[in-house]
């Protein structure tokens, strides 16, 4: 017993490792057909679109044409990301803190009042903590920034009529995902029990579940709503919250645009779903589970949705527009 979490480490990197780390990137590269990045006349929202796999995301579809709103907390990595591209006249920025509905409900607000309507919603933000930090909305950090502010940015955007009639909506989740069955009453937890990497998992399995809600809700649109894994990239991000697995796997940690790869190629291609709970993932669909537990979770994508509207407050000043 005293072995068995070393013993569970080994054989996780041993699986894993050739995969989801740039070795796995640069053998399936190989066999993929180029593509034309060409998002002239698109208007894109990324929101952690600052740095990271967002920023490189942002980065692509600003050389392929679009006009990118980069939404994200700190200004002055806004400002810089605009200024490092070819095109910063190309780039709208925003400062808003997606761990707030408050914050959510007044970026959406901003947009409508400049008539801005989306053609590609990349939701990117997300964060991993060890320590339980609940927000000044009382929910907790994590769970609010990698899912709940994913929700209500995408509810408020379709239901404002601000999601084009063809507009793709990319929820960037993670591996992080594959060890957790859905336990909706486990979300939002806070207090005794908590675990980081848990509330991480779980967040990042609802985002997939969320993506199948949104499909089977919009079924007879021409939107697309996809989940995607980006790999182990190495990103500022990454470093604060994950040292140790950096330090061991920094050699072969993906680059920001190797993980951004399979977003900004779902974005141009668009390619049709053929399982009903699956995840996209170096350019293909794959499925959502690896271990025989997690299909057996009772909850469904309608138990998520419900719970995270459960959780959604009213805004201060409610004069939002409906479509």
């Amino acid at each position: 017993m005293a072995n068995a979490p070393l013993k569970k480490i080994i054989t996780f990197y041993f699986r894993f490792t050739p995969s989801y780390s740039k070795i796995g990137y640069h053998a399936r590269s190989l066999l993929w057909r180029r593509f034309k990045e060409d998002f002239s006349g698109q208007t894109w929202l990324v929101t952690g679109g600052s740095e990271g796999i967002g920023g490189s995301a942002a980065r692509s579809a600003v050389n392929g044409g679009a006009t990118v709103i980069v939404a994200a907390r700190d200004a002055g990595k806004l400002k810089a990301f605009a200024e490092s591209t070819d095109h910063p006249d190309k780039v709208i920025t925003e400062v808003a803190d997606f761990s707030l509905q408050e914050d959510t409900f007044k970026l959406v607000d901003r947009l409508q009042e400049r008539g801005i309507h989306i053609d590609v919603l990349v939701n990117n933000v997300g964060i991993q903590k060890r320590d339980q930090i609940l927000t000044r909305e009382g929910v907790e950090f994590s769970f609010a920034t990698n899912v709940l502010g994913h929700y209500l940015l995408t509810r408020e955007l379709l239901e404002r009529g601000m999601l084009a009639d063809n507009a793709a909506v990319i929820e960037v989740a993670s591996g992080g995902m594959y060890n957790h069955a859905m336990v909706v009453k486990d979300l939002n937890i806070t207090g005794a029990g908590y675990l980081g990497v848990r509330a991480y998992g779980l967040a990042k399995r609802a985002q997939v579940m969320l993506v199948r809600y949104w499909r089977e809700k919009y079924a007879g649109s021409d939107r697309s709503f996809y989940a995607m894994h980006p790999g182990w990239t190495r990103t500022a991000s990454v470093g604060r919250s994950m040292p140790r697995f950096v330090a061991i796997l920094k050699s072969v940690l993906r680059k920001p645009y190797q993980g951004a790869d399979t977003i900004v190629w779902l974005a141009a291609t668009r390619p049709a779903h053929t399982q009903a709970d699956s995840i996209w993932f170096d350019r293909q669909e794959r499925s959502a589970h690896i271990y025989a537990h997690t299909p057996k979770s009772s909850n469904t994508p309608a138990d998520v949705a419900s719970t995270l509207e459960a959780l959604v407050q009213a805004p201060a000043e409610p004069a939002r527009k409906r479509a």
